[in-house]
């Protein structure tokens, strides 16, 4: 497996490329099983997860053609050969879970195996599920899959009230209920972004959809959806990873796209630590206020809330803060598996259920790290920047899951990251 390696190097600057959203493209790319015209996306993110979602699609009889060095993709599902998504390909990745809404609603029927992911919690698809019983569907969990079949004449209108707030399940929702016939309300519905995105891709195409963004969605079903053009939305998980290299090394450092609409409570955050974040119509401008941040208190939440994606990335940054920081995991148990690894690295951090409670210290120091996941992969190259000598991060095909390019916007940026081939 590949390695990478940080050594720490000072203050960067420059300017640096944010992607596509990579959370936003796995869901945008169903979407295309809804339609039997084309569905093109532009700005799409190059990375493992988004090849995952190909060979899925393709193995449902989808066509898929990456152009413009994966920036664009072609989609047209106007001749699907199978309703099953295998447990080989699902069992990569979670959002494989999405193919489930747009088959039931097209087809009637859908076999879909239980997915897989980062182990960072349960997540159960209930809600999922739930979702598609409330437009009239039958579940059946067998033999590792679910078998859901619609009413006949196909999806009905009806209530979806999510006992929580669910990304996934809300867009899954969003998806079948384009084709059910009535009204559908999402109630207590994700507001992230990405449902957004999703929202503005299915209106191109012909779907009735009110209320995205809020925690009420009303859908009302079409008898066809059409083809479309869509440009993926910026990825405010990047975005923000990105915007913490400064504050963490120093320098002054331009997020290119970056919108704070996108990560207003992170933003927040970042000004309560001393750290610059200035709107320019290139991007997003991050510099360090002071030579050392000062701790701040984080409580991970749904949307418009503190992502619990930046949860590891802000835990690297308040190792080295001034003071003591509490951050508290409220979306997934067993998120913080990366504090053992900072840890490693001289960090002070002592972890209680769903808070850690960190104690900043003057400098840390490399050490050979663990990546335990996507989120926690990074956190930990984060902190090599800042560290003293030498950082080795293994296991970092997680890495590849959420972020392109990592070593090459970092050294444009003027940290030494180096990629390690593994034996």
């Amino acid at each position: 497996m590949d390695s990478i390696l940080v050594t720490g190097n000072g203050p960067l600057s420059g300017e640096i490329p944010i992607a596509g959203a990579k959370n936003a493209c796995l869901t945008l790319m169903p979407a295309t099983l809804l339609s039997e015209e084309p569905l093109t996306l532009t700005n799409a993110p190059r990375l493992s997860d988004i090849r995952t979602m190909t060979l899925l699609l393709q193995s449902l009889g989808a066509e898929v053609t990456a152009m413009n060095a994966g920036k664009v993709l072609a989609m047209s599902s106007h001749a699907l050969t199978s309703q099953r998504a295998e447990y080989d390909i699902v069992r990569k990745m979670r959002a494989s879970i999405l193919v489930l809404g747009p088959l039931l609603a097209r087809y009637g029927y859908a076999e879909v195996s239980l997915p897989g992911g980062c182990a960072i919690g349960a997540r159960p698809v209930d809600l999922h599920l739930k979702a598609m019983e409330a437009m009239g569907a039958e579940m059946d969990l067998r033999d590792g899959y679910v078998h859901a079949k619609a009413p006949a004449g196909g999806l009905k209108g009806g209530v979806v009230d999510f006992p929580f707030v669910s990304v996934g399940a809300t867009e899954n929702a969003l998806m079948a209920a384009t084709l059910a016939k009535g009204t559908t309300v999402l109630k207590n519905a994700a507001r992230e972004p990405e449902i957004v995105d999703l929202a503005h891709c299915l209106q191109k195409m012909g779907a009735q959809i009110s209320g995205e963004g809020t925690s009420t969605i009303e859908v009302q079903g079409v008898e066809r959806l059409g083809g479309a053009t869509h440009s993926v939305v910026t990825d405010r998980i990047e975005l923000g990873t990105y915007m913490l290299a400064p504050a963490i090394c120093g320098g002054e450092v331009t997020c290119l796209g970056g919108r704070i609409d996108l990560l207003e409570a992170f933003c927040e955050r970042l000004d309560a630590a001393g750290v610059s974040v200035e709107e320019t119509d290139k991007g997003l401008k991050v510099a360090r206020k002071n030579a050392r941040v000062k701790a701040v208190d984080v409580v991970t939440e749904p949307f418009p809330g503190f992502p619990t994606d930046l949860q590891a990335q802000m835990m690297a940054l308040m190792c080295t803060a001034d003071g003591k920081a509490v951050l508290e995991e409220k979306i997934f148990e067993n998120r913080f598996m990366h504090a053992p690894e900072l840890i490693r690295m001289g960090a002070s951090i002592d972890v209680h259920g769903g808070t850690a409670t960190v104690t900043g210290v003057e400098r840390l120091k490399g050490a050979p790290v663990m990546a335990t996941d996507l989120r926690a992969s990074v956190s930990l190259i984060l902190a090599g920047l800042a560290a003293e000598g030498e950082t080795i991060v293994n296991r970092v095909y997680h890495l590849d899951r959420g972020y392109e390019n990592v070593e090459d916007k970092l050294s444009a940026l003027g940290a030494r990251i180096e990629r390690v081939a593994g034996q």
